[in-house]
């Protein structure tokens, strides 16, 4: 997979580009402005994905986003952001973007993240997403790490990689699986993560 991290922060860019070429076995290619992640998506591109900093130099909120995917830099955008408005992860996603990642996601969350938008799907943390705990009467039922355990669910994750995404023991995992589908009415976990579905929480 090729990914290009467009990022104005040293720091963040070395960072994400380890991750992903060490857990994620990516080819990383690397931009620091959006008129340098439009010369190297021109250069190199179409990417696989491109992982965009809100708040980059030349991004003017999410005009940049709609720049990225006008201009072909790669299949699929994703928007990152350390701070941003509390709607803006449905927002990027009503432009194009298939995906919202926070800066406080750990390492193996971020790999994780990025294979399920490159098998096709949207990637949208709960706490950041339009149905989350304020506006779903079903999310209200949900603690914090009940939702995130929720989460793995709906994206196909076996217990022993929910516990290591999340720095938790597989036992405990399991003890929120039970807790889950007893809130949720459901039959399994298959069944819980349909239920969350529908419900428009994942």
């Amino acid at each position: 997979m090729r990914i290009l991290i467009a990022d104005d922060h040293d720091l963040v860019r070395e960072t994400l580009s380890a991750y992903l070429e060490n857990a994620g076995g990516a080819e990383v290619a690397l931009a620091s402005s959006l008129p340098e992640t439009l010369k190297v998506g021109a250069e190199q591109g179409p990417f696989d994905l491109l992982l965009l900093d809100y708040n980059m130099p030349g991004m003017m909120g999410l005009e940049g986003l709609d720049k990225a995917i006008e201009a072909g830099v790669a299949k699929g955008v994703a928007i990152l952001s350390g701070n941003a408005p509390a709607n803006l992860a449905q927002d990027a996603v009503d432009r194009g973007a298939i995906g919202y990642l926070p800066k406080t996601m750990t390492a193996q969350s971020l790999v994780h993240a990025v294979r399920f938008m490159l098998a096709g799907e949207t990637f949208v943390p709960v706490s950041h997403m339009a149905g989350n705990a304020d506006q779903n009467p079903l999310a209200q039922q949900l603690s914090r790490r009940e939702a995130e355990v929720l989460n793995g669910l709906c994206r196909g994750l076996a217990n022993k990689e929910i516990a290591r995404e999340l720095d938790l023991q597989e036992v405990t995992i399991k003890l929120h699986v039970r807790t889950l589908c007893k809130k949720l009415e459901a039959k399994n976990r298959t069944h819980a993560a349909m239920i969350a579905k529908e419900a428009g929480l994942f």
